[in-house]
């Protein structure tokens, strides 16, 4: 197995000529006292220059600060698994993956198994990349599509924060029930789980504000071919939003979809855009519908 989960470089700018090595990488580099104290007590390596070093050294422009990170530990109730799994890009910190409809993104204590961090930590396991599941964002089980897994806490922590700035897009397609009578418009509801599920949530006035925009892509006999994109990210809010406004996505039970030509929420996340956490580079992806899907379209 490798020892180490990735490593980081940085190369000291003149800002930061003289500093003390602690504060390059609090400030500079933006990791936290955890992570630090992680990389100290629990196998990481900070080098300086290609030499071990403490964070009391003091560094000059033009050095080369590397980070590596320590090894991390799978919780005993998260089991690795050989299933397929749809890698569409990777690399030392971050796997994108292409969700089939059917799969957990995370096991629930009804369904320990066949969940995607399941086929994930089997996949880490078959490569001895020595990292536990880290999911940026999830994806309804029922729901197809591209998401973004972080291969180490540190780059966890960075996506997340870019997540909540905003550079973490998400882009749907999806199909619902009837004639859309506006060709784009904005669902501006709060959300709120419904009092009496821990599933179900509801347009409520005492919740979270929601805000999905959509634009129609092709009007189909009984249904609408919209592409959705989402302002907020609150749970289950493309399909609370459309089955509020009487146009439930199909195959969806849950919400008053009706079931017939589709046993799922005909919902699939078909472009992502990302900041890379360390490169700063904007990663752009994007899957074709699935097969069910298309079916629905003729």
């Amino acid at each position: 197995m490798n020892k180490y989960t990735a490593k980081v470089d940085w190369i000291v700018g003149s800002d930061c000529d003289q500093q003390l090595l602690r504060l390059f990488l609090r400030e500079g580099c933006q990791l936290s006292k955890r992570t630090l104290a992680d990389i100290k007590f629990n196998g990481g390596r900070i080098l300086l220059n290609g030499r071990e070093a403490t964070v009391r050294a003091t560094v000059y422009e033009g050095d080369r600060v590397t980070v590596e990170l320590p090894p991390e530990e799978v919780s005993p109730s998260m089991q690795p698994e050989k299933l397929e799994l749809k890698i569409v890009y990777e690399d030392s910190h971050l796997l994108v993956l292409n969700k089939p409809a059917g799969m957990a993104t995370i096991p629930s204590r009804e369904h320990p198994r066949h969940s995607l961090a399941n086929a994930v930590l089997g996949y880490y396991q078959e490569k001895a990349i020595p990292a536990t599941f880290h999911a940026v964002n999830r994806l309804d089980k029922d729901t197809s599509g591209l998401l973004v897994v972080a291969k180490h806490r540190f780059a966890h922590d960075r996506l997340s924060k870019l997540q909540q700035q905003g550079r973490l897009k998400r882009r749907y397609l999806a199909i619902v029930a009837g004639k859309l009578s506006e060709e784009r418009g904005t669902i501006d509801l709060p959300i709120a789980r419904q009092d009496d599920s821990i599933i179900t949530r509801q347009v409520d006035a005492r919740g979270q504000r929601a805000i999905t925009h959509y634009e129609v892509e092709a009007y189909l006999e009984h249904a609408t071919f919209v592409k959705i994109a989402l302002e907020t990210g609150r749970t289950h809010q493309i399909r609370v939003h459309f089955s509020h406004v009487g146009h439930p996505l199909l195959g969806d039970d849950l919400y008053g979809g009706p079931v017939e030509q589709i046993k799922r929420q005909a919902l699939h996340c078909y472009r992502l855009e990302v900041e890379h956490p360390f490169t700063e580079e904007i990663l752009v992806f994007e899957q074709p519908l699935p097969g069910d899907m298309k079916t629905l379209l003729g």
